[in-house]
């Protein structure tokens, strides 16, 4: 029998020719320094050659409809087993997908309700919003309506001719326009706030006609009609991107006045058990919504009743009880998302597979990665692999095999600098295992405040009528379960009452597929021009966007083959090679490197290159002090991950005149190194004047406090109340907070 996966010679990114055996059916953790090489390890070469082998068993046709995975670049992989990626990835989907679909959860609630519901209306599908027979037929089961605002895409100030259809696809001259402008309705030229009202009606509500232009035919109808023909019944989230803000501009949604946003026909919520019809439960949060199935005694379907409590139970294990069935899955956060899929596998009858988790501690209070390391041994115990990457001491403490990856990171790291159990790790001479025995002191002498932020009767989501003064010019740290109301307050309420605020959080920063940290930070422009002065050349052959780009891949260093509904296949572009220039461009050097030299070294690298100017080392050594440094000039931002993506926006704040800042979570994907960094860094935005309130579970961060307030007293409707607001002293003797009880244990 196999007892572990061998990895021989993996040189995948940064990694050294890594070599190692990783025992099956045990808990392994990967840890180490932000960079250091454990994604390139676990899911770029693990993960990656699994699914590639796994892909390769099916016929042709079939892997054409499946996404594609290069051969990792590792002499040998051996003893791989069906590996199943557990990632923070957002689940996105569009709005007909909802936490109840997702786990389905809602599926097994539907058959109990076409089983025992009353008055019976027929089977399961009678009660699912995304079939014919069950979904209300005004909102086709979206549960909300969306109505054109006229006074945002029509400007009444100027005629048809000057562009008064403010709209990306009726621009003068276009297709649309055309219909309109030489329909034979309207005159061009006549400002539309002189439109007659019959002529008003006809532009906004004419009915399909036939009309001709010059020797072609077209059908005219209103614009609202048109809009929702093409448009308003159709899924935003599958848009281009520039459409779907260009619509976000103009529509506006309400409940659906039928269903009252329900999704379901008059027929289905007709059907009730004990008095709720499956739209009241799916409302009802998780933990609720178990305790009503178990009131239900009907010992016929005992089995069915039995599988919906277990699956309830899932979500509630994992700390997801405040979430109700009826969530969309594109509110979710990446934690939560990551937590969802996880319930998707603790039911399996599937065994012998490898587990692949990607940090998931992330959005959890100490108290729920109790609860979360439970199920990492459940997966363990049914005779899978679990492999895990992680910072946390509580989940490094369950391991049964570390690998510690380092010692720094980008090309400083890629090695293994331990291997073995968590007692070794503790006194092993690495940045992690120096690290467990560290810890940030608590803060006895706060700094004191210079004003305060008010917030009066809050009652938005699951806020109890919260009234609070959070202190200015200091660090605030709001702490509390998941789901305790935490961002309820500091993301949505407190901006509201203060729009000045500064909100760093995970969210993608926009962009385009060319967007990269050089184009983002500025850099680009600077050593555009370092190159155009050293070569007496135009500053444009630098850039990948203009006439320096290589012409076969538009300057991207990729091709791209859409093939239509499937995931597009991606190359590197043989023409260039992946350098994105011309190799005219290419042959220019500054101090002996040409552009894409310079755009494919890492930060550190970067700002050792650029030492004498004073514009770029000043961005550098930014990204650097925010724990960026082994990323590359020229990484393209839709790759970095959410704690990154901020970290990124903190490094551009670095140096401004002072502000109010809320931070979501800045620890997250961050090695206990590395947040002892950004807690040096929101020291020095304190002390230079400004007000930083954190999101933050991270009791090294909670340790460092002005001033603490912590959430809960539980998540969901049990949240929602401030239940601690004190200095750090304090917490540490109050007996009964959650976060007081693991503060002391940090301390001790």
């Amino acid at each position: 029998m196999h007892e572990f996966i061998e990895v021989r010679g993996a040189r995948e990114n940064n990694l050294k020719s890594v070599s190692l055996n990783i025992p099956k059916h045990k808990l392994t953790v990967f840890t180490g320094v932000s960079g250091s090489g454990k994604s390139s390890l676990v899911f770029d070469t693990i993960a990656a050659e699994s699914q590639r082998l796994l892909n390769e068993t099916y016929t042709v046709f079939i892997q054409n409809f499946m996404p594609h995975f290069a051969q990792p670049d590792a002499e040998e992989l051996r003893n791989l087993s069906v590996a199943i990626v557990i990632d923070q990835k957002r689940l996105g989907g569009n709005s007909r997908s909802t936490v109840g679909t997702i786990t389905d959860t809602y599926a097994v609630l539907r058959r109990l309700y076409a089983r025992l519901g009353q008055p019976s209306i027929g089977g399961a599908q009678m009660f699912s919003f995304n079939d014919p027979q069950g979904m209300c037929q005004q909102c086709q089961g979206l549960g909300q309506a969306a109505t054109l605002d006229l006074t945002v895409l029509l400007d009444r100030d100027k005629s048809l001719k000057e562009g008064a259809i403010q709209f990306p696809t009726f621009v003068v001259g276009s297709w649309f326009w055309n219909i309109y402008a030489f329909s034979g309705f309207f005159d061009p030229a006549k400002k539309l706030r002189d439109y007659t009202s019959e002529e008003w009606d006809k532009l906004v509500n004419g009915v399909e006609s036939r009309v001709k232009l010059g020797t072609v035919n077209a059908n005219y109808e209103g614009l609202i009609p048109k809009f929702k023909r093409l448009y308003l019944t159709k899924n935003f989230e599958q848009m281009a991107p520039h459409m779907r803000a260009a619509l976000e501009k103009i529509v506006a949604f309400a409940p659906c006045s039928l269903c009252h946003g329900t999704r379901l026909n008059q027929a289905a919520l007709s059907c009730r058990i004990k008095g709720k019809n499956i739209a009241e439960c799916a409302a009802l949060e998780v933990s609720e919504l178990v305790q009503f199935v178990r009131a239900i005694d009907e010992p016929t379907l005992a089995p069915l009743l039995a599988t919906l409590s277990a699956r309830l139970d899932d979500l509630i294990a994992i700390g997801l009880g405040y979430l109700s069935l009826d969530r969309e899955t594109s509110t979710l956060s990446g934690g939560e998302s990551q937590r969802v899929k996880m319930v998707r596998h603790l039911g399996s009858s599937l065994t012998d597979l490898t587990y692949i988790f990607d940090e998931p501690s992330a959005g959890l209070h100490p108290h729920d990665i109790q609860r979360l390391n439970t199920l990492m041994r459940q997966l363990r115990d049914k005779g899978n692999t679990v492999l895990i990457v992680e910072h946390n001491p509580l989940i490094i403490s369950i391991a049964d095999h570390i690998v510690d990856m380092g010692p720094g990171a980008g090309r400083a790291g890629g090695q293994i600098v331990y291997e073995g159990d968590p007692a070794g790790l503790r006194k092993a001479n690495t940045l992690t295992g120096r690290h467990l025995h560290n810890y940030q002191p608590a803060r006895t002498n706060p700094r004191t405040a210079t004003g305060k932020l008010t917030i009066e009767h809050a009652t938005l989501h699951n806020l109890h009528d919260v009234s609070i003064s959070l202190p200015k010019g200091v660090l605030s740290v709001v702490t509390g379960v998941a789901g305790s109301g935490k961002s309820s307050l500091l993301q949505e309420v407190l901006p509201r009452r203060y729009p000045q605020i500064v909100s760093i959080d995970q969210s993608p920063i926009r962009g385009s597929r060319r967007s990269n940290l050089a184009t983002y930070t500025g850099m680009l422009d600077v050593i555009r021009k370092r190159f155009a002065t050293e070569n007496k050349v135009s500053a444009s052959l630098f850039s990948a966007n203009s006439k320096g780009a290589c012409p076969e891949c538009q300057g991207l260093g990729l091709i791209y083959t859409d093939l239509a509904f499937m995931d597009p296949m991606i190359s590197t572009c043989e023409s260039c090679g992946g350098k994105r220039f011309t190799s005219e461009v290419l042959a220019y050097k500054l101090q002996g490197r040409s552009i894409s030299d310079v755009l494919e070294m890492s930060v550190i690298e970067a700002r050792e290159f650029f030492s004498t100017n004073a514009a770029l080392t000043r961005i550098l050594t930014a990204l650097e002090d925010v724990g960026l440094g082994y990323i590359t000039l020229w990484q393209p931002l839709s790759t970095l991950s959410g704690g990154e993506r901020q970290r990124l926006k903190l490094a551009i704040e670095l140096g401004n005149t002072p502000q109010i800042y809320v931070f979501d979570e800045p620890t997250a994907g961050l090695h206990m190194h590395d947040v002892d960094n950004l807690i040096a860094l929101l020291d020095r935005l304190v002390d230079s004047g400004s007000t930083v309130i954190v999101i933050e579970h991270n009791l090294a961060v909670i340790s460092r406090a002005d001033w603490l307030i912590e959430m809960g007293p539980g998540a969901g409707r049990d949240g929602g109340k401030i239940i601690f607001e004190g200095t750090v002293t304090q917490l540490l003797k109050d007996p009964h907070t959650l976060t007081g009880r693991y503060l002391r244990q940090y301390c001790a």
